[in-house]
């Protein structure tokens, strides 16, 4: 363990990270984290699977650990560096070396997932317990259900290194069949309600939640609303069981990476050069092919019910009628993404849809939009109204989650108070949309009042350095404890 006054040691286990693989938001906390801990004197190595190309961007790395048998194959771990993180890769080909992504191919879900993510946890377990090249944890952090066996493991061998379990998102808890519990290097005599049983199967997320010393979510209302069967999902019992080690930390974003006073794909502005995002609104026009008059709304999501992208065929027509519009980029449901289409083919020159995902377009859309819309059903935390809020780009949310934690609805009490920075509606349905949106019309017409609450967010807070400083003081409390 590190010693007094030593930089103390946390390995954050997880399936993906920023800049070596990333399919959503966790890939972006994950490979934030280590910069800002650094500065809380804490060394974060993150633990992650070698998928194809992973080692080429760590090269030169060192192989730290081996084995001639993990799961059905050999595998080792290798330690290097990308973007001043270091990073442990478990390289172990018959796993993760796959042409397709982390999770599936074109044909569905990878039939041994289980397998493969219990592997990746096993590892770690075994990195905390034994250490690697003389760098043993002072913590284990685990991130969703592909880490949550990592907490169990060390909870079922005895080893006194104090875990932490993050809800990134409680709808995936990887839950499998009881029979692969021997291929998973899971004891039987914790396939029970205390351990890692589940209504039969086997759930690796309520191991890890029943196991860890500490459970995270990702923002404090959805730390609150897991306790609620709407939100918790069959889990919400272990989580209001488990109330006094629940905290809610906020995620923030990379202000380095978006920043729209240097960022790359735009022409600059800021809040005190604000007419200047003016230019970025026409590009964007030009590149959905649009022509709106009144407040252009993006849309950057996974095209998913979660998301709420159902609501957006009954919600659309009177904000369109209205002089507004809408740009669209994400993937998902063929239903949907059938869906989106169908709206750009009915308001041509009001509605426009690229399908798939671009970096490199969503700053643009960041940059040009006047609001960007998240109706989402549920949402733990969400990094794009924070986008938003950074670029000027005013945020239409739900009253859920991480969303309400972070953009104060215009009301006559926060505009009498110069506090509001978007647009807030409750409950999540058609109708809420729909009155959103045209307030958002109402707001937007008034050109002096939507550039102060536009420079507003722009104003806000939203880097890592509080929530890396309450990370910091949870691991401390733990080691202490």
């Amino acid at each position: 363990m590190a010693g007094e006054g030593a930089m103390k040691r946390v390995l954050s286990v997880a399936s993906e990270a920023v800049p070596l693989v990333k399919t959503g938001g966790l890939a972006d906390v994950v490979g934030a984290l280590p910069a800002a801990l650094a500065g809380q004197g804490w060394q974060m190595r993150v633990m992650i699977p070698a998928y194809p190309g992973v080692l080429a961007k760590l090269a030169p790395a060192e192989e730290v650990w081996k084995t001639a048998d993990l799961g059905g194959g050999p595998a080792r771990l290798m330690l290097g560096s990308v973007g001043g993180v270091e990073v442990l890769a478990l390289d172990a080909p018959h796993f993760f070396d796959r042409a397709g992504g982390p999770y599936a191919d074109m044909w569905g879900d990878y039939g041994d997932n289980a397998e493969r993510f219990a592997a990746l946890s096993w590892v770690a377990a075994v990195v905390a317990r034994d250490g690697v090249a003389g760098w043993r944890p002072d913590v284990v952090h685990a991130h969703d259900w592909q880490a949550g066996l990592a907490p169990a493991f060390l909870r079922y061998w005895g080893v006194a290194v104090p875990s932490v379990m993050t809800i990134h998102n409680m709808a995936f808890q990887g839950r499998v069949g009881a029979a692969k519990m021997a291929a998973m290097r899971l004891p039987p005599e914790h396939f029970n309600r205390e351990g890692f049983e589940f209504w039969g199967d086997i759930s690796t997320l309520k191991a890890g939640l029943m196991a860890a010393d500490a459970i995270t979510t990702v923002s404090p209302r959805y730390a609150e609303e897991l306790m609620r069967a709407e939100f918790g999902m069959g889990l919400e019992g272990v989580i209001q069981a488990r109330a006094g080690v629940v905290h809610g930390i906020l995620n923030g974003v990379d202000t380095a990476v978006w920043d729209p006073e240097t960022d790359p794909e735009i022409q600059p502005f800021s809040a005190a050069k604000f007419s200047a995002k003016s230019r970025n609104r026409k590009a964007l026009q030009r590149e959905f092919h649009l022509d709106v008059p009144g407040p252009l709304a993006i849309l950057v999501s996974r095209l998913t019910p979660q998301k709420g992208i159902d609501l957006l065929p009954g919600a659309v027509a009177d904000f369109v009628a209205a002089g507004g519009g809408l740009a669209i980029l994400g993937s998902g449901d063929p239903w949907a993404e059938d869906m989106v289409r169908g709206l750009a083919a009915r308001f041509p020159g009001r509605v426009g849809v690229k399908i798939g995902y671009d970096e490199g377009l969503s700053h643009r859309m960041f940059a040009g939009g006047d609001a960007v819309l998240v109706p989402s059903r549920f949402e733990p935390c969400g990094l794009t109204q924070l986008y938003g809020l950074r670029y000027g780009t005013v945020p239409v949310v739900a009253a859920t989650g991480g969303l309400a934690d972070t953009v104060i609805g215009a009301s006559p009490a926060t505009e009498a108070a110069g506090a509001a920075t978007g647009v807030v509606f409750h409950p999540v349905d058609e109708l809420a949309l729909r009155q959103a949106l045209r307030r958002l019309v109402t707001l937007h017409a008034d050109r002096k009042a939507w550039a102060a609450m536009a420079k507003r967010g722009m104003k806000a807070a939203l880097g890592w350095e509080a929530s890396a400083a309450r990370y910091a003081a949870l691991y401390e409390g733990l080691i202490a404890r």
